[in-house]
């Protein structure tokens, strides 16, 4: 009896250890400070870049997709026991973080993922929006600054224990990107425009696909998901081979595969379908230049 109650302790003992571990450790990544040494884009503020702005953050970037159509913020994602990804209201209203943001703090948070004082953001996709060149991430921060006010309070999101434990174990990168990406000065273009793989790699980069369907966009199970969430699609030739271009098109626009069934409604096609022609067939070339991968290999 003795020795049960000694090895109950222990038992307790060791998980209060480890679980004093998991939160110092993730606490220490998500509060330590990253110095950023970028360039700083010119804003312009002329109708074609709020256009291509707007394009940007809807139907490429799709900020909207967690802060709201409204950009106001919302509850983003319930993932149960693992967090809450709850995006805050980003425009100039009352309650919004804009109005406190340089230019250049703003450009760092889309593309570095950090805060004034280089602390990382929780849940921004930082691995998509660090390629963006300079003249299409100062597009977005001029839509950004003209988009209408909306007054709301902004909520940080909610990371539980077994999101930080998932956090710690790499199964959870989206709780900080900012830690996979580089903070010097690097070279950034926007490729030619038009339907062609070039440009389709950089629309994919930026639009995030491979934040759900795996670095190589072989599907799966998304990391950080609960079981309840369907699998990503296989999107190399091993998936998506034997569509044709109108067939992805169709998927993108309407949200059918070519036998007619439905897309699972978590794949953003009321923002796709946003996409131009030549977009959405650059990126249908894109992915026949991508290697054949097994099913949730990513």
């Amino acid at each position: 009896m003795r020795f049960i109650r000694r090895a109950l302790l222990g038992a307790v003992l060791l998980v209060a250890l480890v679980a004093g571990g998991v939160f110092a450790l993730s606490s220490y990544r998500m509060s330590r400070r990253i110095a950023v040494h970028d360039s700083e884009p010119v804003i312009r503020t002329d109708s074609a870049s709020i256009a291509r702005g707007r394009h940007l953050a809807i139907a490429i970037a799709k900020c909207v997709d967690c802060h709201g159509a409204d950009l106001g913020g919302q509850l983003a994602v319930d993932a149960g026991p693992i967090g809450q990804l709850i995006a805050p209201n980003i425009t100039s209203g009352a309650g919004g973080v804009l109005s406190a943001l340089s230019d250049a703090e703003l450009v760092r948070a889309i593309r570095h993922g950090v805060r004034p004082d280089g602390t990382p953001l929780r849940f921004m996709p930082t691995t998509s929006f660090n390629i963006l060149s300079d003249e299409d991430v100062a597009a977005i921060v001029a839509y950004l600054r003209t988009a209408p006010p909306v007054d709301r309070p902004s909520r940080g999101s909610v990371v539980r224990p077994l999101g930080r434990l998932l956090y710690v174990a790499g199964q959870l990168p989206l709780m900080n990107e900012s830690e996979l990406v580089p903070h010097d000065g690097i070279t950034r273009r926007t490729p030619p425009a038009g339907a062609t793989a070039e440009y389709g790699a950089y629309l994919a980069t930026v639009g995030g696909c491979t934040g759900c369907h795996g670095p190589g966009l072989s599907g799966g199970h998304v990391p950080g998901t609960p079981p309840s969430f369907k699998p990503a699609a296989n999107l190399t030739p091993t998936g998506i081979g034997q569509w044709s271009e109108q067939d992805f098109v169709t998927a993108l626009r309407e949200g059918k595969r070519p036998d007619g069934s439905v897309i699972d409604p978590f794949m953003p096609v009321k923002y796709t379908a946003q996409m131009t022609d030549d977009e959405l067939r650059a990126l249908y070339a894109h992915l026949r230049t991508v290697p054949p991968r097994e099913t949730g290999t990513r």
